[in-house]
């Protein structure tokens, strides 16, 4: 499997695109390539050799389900449960970027995804949206909710 290429594939909270280019994601989107695109590893041992997480919030961070944590090196990280069905694809890369498969600021609609995507991966379950996950930025000291 080549992870430069563009993958649509159903994440742990929404129809996404997934891709260790990020440069090629913020291009499908339509959105600029300086906006960050949050990054799904498959573990916390992954999550380490990237990101530092303050002592102070490492349970909040472990327990976390469906939440993204923006970093105090400015860098954001969800933690793929081994129980959800993304892990299995995530778990192939370790660590992948990942963004809604949409155009910034519209719904999902397949034929666009579709046109964009290099590779579709799809499961029993097709594809749906649900909801994105929460936001969390954690500084050494402070957490604020973003979304």
């Amino acid at each position: 499997m080549d992870s430069s290429l563009v993958y649509l594939v159903q994440t742990d909270t929404t129809v996404g695109f997934s891709s260790s280019n990020h440069e090629k994601l913020s291009d499908v989107k339509q959105r600029p390539r300086s906006k960050k695109i949050l990054h799904t590893v498959d573990s916390f041992k992954t999550l380490k050799k990237h990101t530092r997480i303050p002592k102070k919030f490492r349970k909040d961070v472990r327990r976390a389900s469906l939440t993204t944590f923006i970093y105090p090196n400015e860098k954001s990280f969800r933690v793929i449960k081994k129980e959800n069905s993304f892990y299995e694809f995530i778990h192939k890369f370790g660590i992948l970027y990942s963004t809604s498969a949409n155009k910034t600021a519209e719904s999902f609609e397949y034929n666009f995804a579709k046109e964009h995507s290099d590779i579709i991966v799809e499961d029993k379950n097709n594809f749906y949206e649900s909801s994105a996950s929460s936001i969390i930025k954690l500084t050494k000291t402070n957490k604020k909710a973003i979304r």
